[in-house]
């Protein structure tokens, strides 16, 4: 899974109550977070909880609001040419870093450039592919040529990595830039301190164009225990934790409603068929076990913390369209298990001949509970699963290398856009296309639909995309996640939003 944050994962400027102080303690924002940073220059960094901190840190062309959607950052405006490739943004004027230093154009440049080369060790130079070249005319303009369409593009540059960066101080310390004190940034905040494990504290940028944000000061905290991390929360000790665990959703909706939020979220739980070799490069197999699947009952009595039943790959409120079903799921349970009994017969397994294989799956108590669960459904149909755990980097290594059968994957958006979810699945996406998916008419659909600059045509031409990889059912979906996140009641500005981001600038606390 990416951030998600990926990214999809911040941000508003909202009226209410003041904030009193002047950076105080008190007047101070503690946020948890699941880790430690991981670093603190964005072009190098893709876990969550950097992302986060990236995203206080340093401002784009554009940026997330407290609604998750993209709005004007350090761009004042922007024009987009008739066939969609060419966007032109024009900067605020008089923008400049938090040590001073003016803030031009060339940085966008730059950031492209460093992005690109492979020896910077940028993880997120696929995750901005589209983008041919970027360009200046000017101190204030900034011009970006796509190869193809792309009206999510505003979301895209508002990743952190894609951030305005300090390039006088990275040319000057080099990879040392990012250990100074206070660290020059680009947006509403800059780094005052970081104590390994202990905390990270971002304090408001004098320069940032913005003006002071309503919370000048900024407390983050890794906590990995959750059930620690939400007892700290309840205690008054911490006022935002940004998950909790499903097993405490009902507990915290009865007795803590006030404090715990929850919403829809743009990532997708699913498994992958390893389609290379058999039972699974058979698609009645792997269609047939789908079928047998009480997605409801998984994600209401298992899972039961606001996730919703998928069938699909493409999360609800992505663009605005319907989460996908095959004509099957409208079945009941026991029509849906007597198709997917045909289907193995068709496909030479039955009593004499039982389907067997194995469920690899990375070390959590949500993910043994799916595996146990399938693999119980699938007894009806004289399947035997055996059930195979190990830790992360070893699971994902091994999809990696296309050494299972079937195996626990998902995907959280990078950005709120179709293709971000279905390219992972083109047949020249490289390691990351864990299945082994390749079909010529899934790669074309998505290549129309990509090159479509009309939104609502392009919309419709991703779900028919869609359409078509459940069809052949290469990834088995069982649920959409839902966020979870502990809020004060004394912060106000937090909005619920598809994609969980909420920027430290949009929130203040009331005490």
């Amino acid at each position: 899974m990416r951030w998600l944050a990926p990214f999809l994962v911040f941000w508003l400027l909202s009226c209410g109550g003041e904030n009193t102080g002047k950076g105080g303690e008190g007047d101070a924002i503690v946020r948890l977070m699941e880790a430690d940073s991981r670093g603190l220059d964005p072009q190098l960094v893709s876990d969550l909880a950097s992302t986060r901190i990236a995203a206080d840190l340093f401002e784009g062309l554009t940026r997330f609001d407290a609604k998750g959607q993209a709005e004007a950052g350090l761009a004042q405006s922007w024009q987009t040419s008739i066939d969609g490739r060419l966007w032109t943004f024009r900067l605020h004027p008089g923008l400049r870093f938090s040590d001073g230093q003016p803030l031009t154009a060339k940085v966008f440049e730059q950031a492209f450039r460093r992005i690109q080369d492979k020896r910077s060790g940028s993880p997120h130079g696929p995750l901005f592919g589209v983008i041919e070249t970027i360009n200046t005319s000017d101190a204030r303009t900034v011009v970006v040529r796509l190869h193809t369409p792309f009206p999510q593009l505003p979301a895209l540059l508002a990743h952190p990595a894609m951030a305005a960066l300090p390039f006088h101080r990275i040319e000057a310390a080099g990879e040392k830039w990012a250990a100074e004190r206070p660290l020059v940034t680009s947006g509403a905040y800059r780094l005052t301190e970081w104590r390994l494990s202990q905390q990270l504290t971002i304090e408001a940028n004098p320069e940032w164009h913005g003006g002071t944000p309503r919370t000048q000061r900024v407390i983050w905290k890794p906590m990995e225990n959750l059930n620690s991390a939400m007892r700290l929360v309840l205690a008054g000790g911490a006022d935002i934790g940004s998950e909790y665990t499903p097993g405490r959703h009902h507990w915290l909706r009865e007795h803590h409603r006030d404090i715990a939020r929850n919403a829809p979220f743009l990532g997708t739980y699913y498994f992958a068929f390893n389609t290379r070799k058999p039972p699974f490069d058979d698609v009645r197999v792997r269609r047939a076990l789908s079928m047998a699947i009480d997605r409801e009952w998984i994600a209401s009595k298992m899972v039961d913390a606001g996730n919703l039943p998928a069938w699909g790959l493409l999360p609800p409120g992505l663009d605005g369209g319907q989460s996908f079903k095959p004509e099957w799921a409208t079945l009941s349970q026991k029509a849906r298990i007597e198709r997917a009994r045909k289907l193995l017969g068709q496909a030479g397994y039955g009593r004499g001949h039982p389907l067997r294989f194995e469920i690899r799956f990375n070390s959590s108590t949500e993910h043994r509970r799916a595996a146990v669960a399938m693999a119980t459904m699938w007894r009806e149909l004289g399947v035997e699963a055996k059930l195979l755990n190990s830790e992360a980097s070893l699971h994902f290594d091994s999809l990696k290398r296309a050494d299972f059968e079937l195996a626990r994957s998902g995907w959280i958006a990078d950005l709120p856009a179709p293709e971000n979810f279905l390219a992972v699945h083109l047949s020249d996406s490289g390691p990351q296309n864990y299945s082994g998916y390749a079909n010529p008419d899934y790669d074309r659909a998505v290549d129309l639909a990509m090159a479509e600059p009309d939104p609502k045509r392009r919309a419709g031409l991703m779900r028919e995309a869609e359409r078509i990889l459940i069809a052949d059912m290469p990834i088995l979906p069982l649920y959409f996640y839902a966020s979870r996140s502990l809020v004060s009641p004394k912060v106000r500005g937090w909005q619920d939003n598809p994609g969980n981001i909420h920027p430290s600038r949009t929130l203040w606390k009331v005490l």
